[in-house]
């Protein structure tokens, strides 16, 4: 089939990059001129194990194009996706201008049926709006030409996106069009041989379920986060509780993680946007605004932990940040836990020394040559000088790292670990005060 897509960020491009690669014929547009000449050079804008090989393989073979010509993109799909950026406004709703913006083009030069497909995340009644922004430029053209908008909401992890996308456990599509039904079924089918994992339901459902899956993850998370919170107070180990209650197959295993808070493009974003939808039809989620407020709070917890250890003395100390994006395998850093504490830090006098395995471009585009920030080459070299050591994100490389060395470099035996990625007995016998999330003993110990 052939297929458009708007928008060539994460979500666009491994939709566009995963659809040709099992054959259809895709365009990808955006308005960002010099991403797209990245890209038709073979430059990947952004980080995504596996996406790079995916979109030479189907450039080279002729199968994903690029473009910012608008009215070609539009002649030449059957299906055009919208898979362009929902930024939150200041009052936490999703700002639509992009995706509008696309249907106005669509609707400007489409000469035939068409099924717009949403597949950003968007706020329930969008559909309606995208519906709306087509058939005035439909109607300023004096045309009259069918059309169908769908719903199809991504669920791809950063990360793991590629195989989100190739091995989906779930395929929602939102529409009352037999047609369009039948032209998603042929779209995906490549992904759904071995059972049905295609969910048909009308539109406003399928918006609704994008908003309430993040919801729930980050409910789990928010969740975790007060009971560790909980339990260093009490002198509990959180490690120790997680396994005790993702023993229950009602709870599971899956995002019940304590650590220095949640972030990316998705879910600080979706619920913040999920809550004031519930405003806006004059429901206040009281658990959606705690689940927010709570990661709020949560990404303070490490710098609350250095302060204390330092006794409000932070003034010339020396912090090395291990990790920077806001989780593994990924370069994106939008609200992450890392620019709390790097920005925390700085504002008491600290510097930072900083080391991420991906993100240092954008940590340097982000901050510059801000005078408290170093960006060091390795993790080790981030140790150098270091008084102590915080980690924020769970890169394998930091799982094991030399402890001996760890101790022997850092000017203060201490570790602060965002993510729980070690045994407190290990670092105890290397003679290492350890910080976690959650973990009792030691959790408020200062410099004597």
């Amino acid at each position: 089939m052939n297929i458009t897509i708007f928008g060539t960020g994460y979500v666009g491009l491994v939709t566009g990059a995963c659809l040709a690669d099992v054959g259809h014929n895709v365009l990808c547009m955006d308005v960002d001129k010099a991403k797209i000449e990245k890209l038709e050079n073979g430059q990947i804008p952004i980080f995504e194990p596996g996406l790079e090989a995916i979109v030479k393989h189907t450039v080279a073979a002729g199968r994903l194009s690029f473009t910012t010509n608008a009215e070609a993109a539009v002649k030449h799909g059957v299906l055009q996706f919208i898979a362009v950026g929902t930024p939150p406004d200041e009052d936490g709703s999703a700002d639509l201008q992009y995706v509008t913006a696309v249907a106005r083009s669509i609707g400007q030069y489409m000469d035939d049926y068409k099924v717009v497909v949403d597949k950003s995340t968007v706020p329930v009644g969008t559909a309606d709006k995208v519906r709306a922004a087509v058939r005035s430029e439909l109607d300023r053209r004096n045309l009259e030409l069918d059309f169908d908008v769908v719903s199809n909401p991504e669920f791809l992890k950063e990360g793991a996106a590629i195989n989100d996308f190739m091995k989906p456990d779930r395929i929602v599509v939102g529409t009352d069009s037999d047609k369009a039904s039948e032209m998603l079924r042929e779209v995906y089918y490549p992904f759904n041989r071995s059972h049905d994992r295609m969910i048909f339901m009308d539109v406003r459902s399928a918006e609704l379920t994008k908003y309430a899956a993040n919801a729930m993850l980050a409910t789990k998370i928010s969740f975790m986060n007060e009971v560790a919170n909980l339990a260093e107070r009490l002198g509990a180990d959180i490690e120790a509780v997680r396994q005790g209650i993702g023993s229950d197959p009602r709870i599971g295993y899956h995002f019940i993680y304590p650590g220095c808070g949640y972030g990316g493009s998705c879910f600080p974003k979706d619920v913040q946007a999920l809550a004031r939808t519930a405003r806006d039809c004059d429901y206040e989620s009281r658990l959606l605004n705690a689940v927010e407020a709570v990661n709020y709070a949560q990404k303070y917890v490490l710098f609350d932990k250095v302060s204390h250890y330092f006794r409000g003395e932070l003034k010339g100390k020396v912090v090395a940040v291990w990790g920077l994006a806001f989780k593994p395998n990924t370069d994106d850093m939008r609200e992450a836990s890392s620019r709390t504490l790097m920005e925390n830090l700085w504002k008491a006098g600290a510097v930072v020394q900083a080391f991420d395995p991906e993100a240092m471009e954008e940590t340097q585009r982000i901050y510059g040559d801000h005078d408290g920030l170093t960006l060091c080459g390795t993790k080790e070299q981030a140790l150098k000088g270091a008084d102590v050591l915080v980690i924020c994100t769970e890169w394998k490389e930091f799982r094991s790292p030399d402890f001996e060395a760890i101790a022997s470099t850092l000017r203060e035996p201490a570790v602060f670990d965002g993510r729980n990625l070690y045994e407190p007995e290990m670092l105890h016998r290397y003679g290492l005060i350890y910080y976690a999330i959650g973990r009792g003993q030691n959790q408020f110990s200062s410099v004597q």
